[in-house]
């Protein structure tokens, strides 16, 4: 059992975006191909909690925790979901299509992720 998620784990960026990306893809999974548009609000949803859950348990700080555990919840769903790849060659091609680029069309700098 010490192998696997511990309230530690779920703590720390790497634990807290693993388990948002582990839950991300079950819900999205037990839903079927009509969740595929819902996992990235899924995603944000459990990366709040989290971040919200850990900010409720630390003692030492003061009232800033609450917003600092937004931005921390980003950080997580940004890791989770792999937003951070940049540029965006490091990331699969999901907005033009091979005749767009046949056509002349270059890809925009900056695409969405979404």
């Amino acid at each position: 059992m010490n192998d696997l998620f511990t309230w530690a784990a779920l703590g720390s960026l790497a634990g807290a975006s693993a388990a948002t990306l582990l839950a991300t893809n079950v819900i999205g999974g037990l839903i079927g191909p009509s969740g595929d548009k819902a996992r990235k609000w899924i995603a944000i949803g459990i990366a709040l909690l989290l971040s919200y859950v850990t900010a409720a348990f630390a003692d030492e700080a003061g009232g800033e925790k609450w917003i600092i555990a937004f931005f921390n919840a980003l950080v997580i769903f940004s890791a989770a979901l792999g937003v951070n790849q940049f540029p965006p060659g490091n990331r699969q091609a999901t907005q033009a299509s091979p005749t767009q680029l046949a056509q002349g069309r270059e890809p925009r700098i900056l695409r969405s992720w979404v």
